[in-house]
Order: C-alpha cells, then sequence, then structure tokens
C-alpha cells in the first residue's frame, strides 16, 4: 500500500482503487475469506483494527469484502471510509436471533426495514427517520434465496446496541423497558434481532448510497420456549452468502445494461 496516510482512511487503512463500488460488510473478520472465496481472483488489502478487508472479481466487475465487527459504530465508520474511496453497493451479511416464533433457525431474514435502538444513527437523523433497506437490493436478495431455493422471510427486525440487554434483561436496572419493548416488537410482527442494519441503512439513506442486508438465523429462542425444548443452533452462513454472491449478480449485471 501507499505509505502516503493522508490518502488512506483512518480506520479502514484502505485508500481509492484498493475497493470496488460494490462491498459485501460482514461483522465478523472471520467471515472474510469464506465470503472472499466466491470472487475471482481476491486478495488480501489490509487488515487494521476490526477491518478485514479483500478484494477481487465478480463477472469481470471489481468487489471488496470489508469486515464491520459488532455494532453500529463500527459499521457506520467502515461505510463512511469506503463510501469516500469510492463504494456505493453495500450488502451485510450477518447473523441474528429470532423474535417471530414461526422462524426455524437456518432459515434467512431479508430485512425490508430495522427497528432503531441503536444509538450512531441517532447522531445522523432524529428518530422518526425510519431505517429502510435499498429496494432494488431487497429485490435482488429475494429473487437469489428464491433461485437458490433458500428459505427466507421479508420483514422488520430489530436492531440494538447491547447484546446482553436482549439475552440477560432480568439482571439489567432497565428489565422492565427491555421486556415491554420486545414484547412489542413481537406483537408488531418484527421477525428477528441483530446489531447493525438499522445503523447501515440510516448512513446509506445519508450518503445516498445503497445498502441491504441479509441474515441467517441461528438461533429462535421465543421459538424454544413455545415448544419447551431447546433447539439445534445453525451457524452455516454458506446459504446467506450464496444468497448475497447471487444477488451481487444480479445487481452488476443490471448496472451494466
Amino acid at each position: 500500500m501507499d505509505n502516503n496516510k493522508n490518502d488512506v482512511m483512518h480506520h479502514i487503512n484502505c485508500k481509492k482503487g484498493d475497493v470496488g463500488k460494490y462491498v459485501i460488510l460482514p461483522g465478523d473478520p472471520g467471515r472474510v475469506e469464506k465470503i472472499a472465496a466466491y470472487l475471482d481472483n481476491a486478495k488480501l488489502v489490509t487488515s487494521y483494527r476490526e477491518y478485514l478487508t479483500y478484494t477481487g472479481y465478480l463477472d469481470g466487475t471489481k468487489v471488496s469484502v470489508t469486515s464491520t465487527g459488532i455494532g453500529g459504530p463500527s459499521a457506520s465508520i467502515a461505510m463512511e471510509e469506503l463510501t469516500k474511496i469510492g463504494a456505493d453497493t453495500f450488502i451485510r451479511i450477518g447473523t441474528c436471533g429470532g423474535i417471530d416464533d414461526s422462524l426455524i433457525p437456518g432459515d434467512l431474514i431479508i430485512p425490508t426495514g430495522a427497528i432503531r435502538k441503536d444509538g450512531t444513527g441517532r447522531e445522523y437523523v432524529p428518530i422518526e427517520y425510519p431505517s429502510v433497506a435499498n429496494f432494488e437490493l431487497v429485490n435482488a436478495l429475494k429473487d437469489a434465496a428464491q433461485k437458490l431455493g433458500n428459505n427466507h422471510h421479508l420483514g422488520v427486525v430489530e436492531c440494538k446496541d447491547s447484546y446482553y440487554g436482549q439475552h440477560e434483561p432480568d439482571r439489567m436496572p432497565t428489565s422492565y423497558e427491555l421486556k415491554q419493548k420486545w414484547n412489542a416488537w413481537k406483537v408488531a410482527g418484527a421477525l428477528g434481532s441483530e446489531m447493525e442494519s438499522a445503523t447501515l441503512f440510516i448512513v446509506a439513506s445519508v450518503l445516498r448510497v445503497r445498502c441491504a442486508t441479509v441474515l441467517l438465523l441461528c438461533r429462535n429462542r421465543e421459538r424454544e420456549a413455545l415448544l419447551g425444548s431447546e433447539s439445534v443452533a445453525v451457524w452455516d452462513t454458506a446459504p446467506a452468502i450464496e444468497t448475497a454472491i447471487e444477488a451481487l449478480r444480479m445487481i452488476i449485471k443490471k448496472d451494466q445494461q
């Protein structure tokens, strides 16, 4: 890489030319190489903090994969800096827990919008502004999931900043509020819970770039409570990755036309 620090983004440690306009955003740096393996001639660009970046080609078009870490603050930094160096289309690949008790671990969730429990998005626009995914990308993800035969659901997800606030609410001083709101999301029809999409959708809207998400439902404690037994968690993200790759193929082809 060029050692001129004026040209390099402060956090992701990348500069113009290092990434494509299309970027896949996993949270976990450990998933970057697995996703990059679906690209042609993928090369390591940089590894710095929670941001690991690979760049390769999909159908002859430059595509990058950058991890965002956990939560909205680091995800917003990744999107801001990637946009500054030329990216404009983002697909987050992630995992989530279930809120809708009808969903089965291994299902995919493609959020159409997200409940804004994050703090980062509030420093972009007031809470009344909705957090919604890009329509084109959502449609491409839906079509890709159908083409691949992956069981999937479209709808709203919750995005929170506290993992343990969700999983251990009873020990929190705000337990009354956490449990009340969780029940409200459930009654209103929310599908699952994760930690990044609300922020990414808001930041993408402000930056005028495209963003959508595909999530693997790993575990559904609501379903377990309903059935009275613990289900087997699913951690294989391959269906979510393959859905995102196929959707990106569709989007690249459409953009070129």
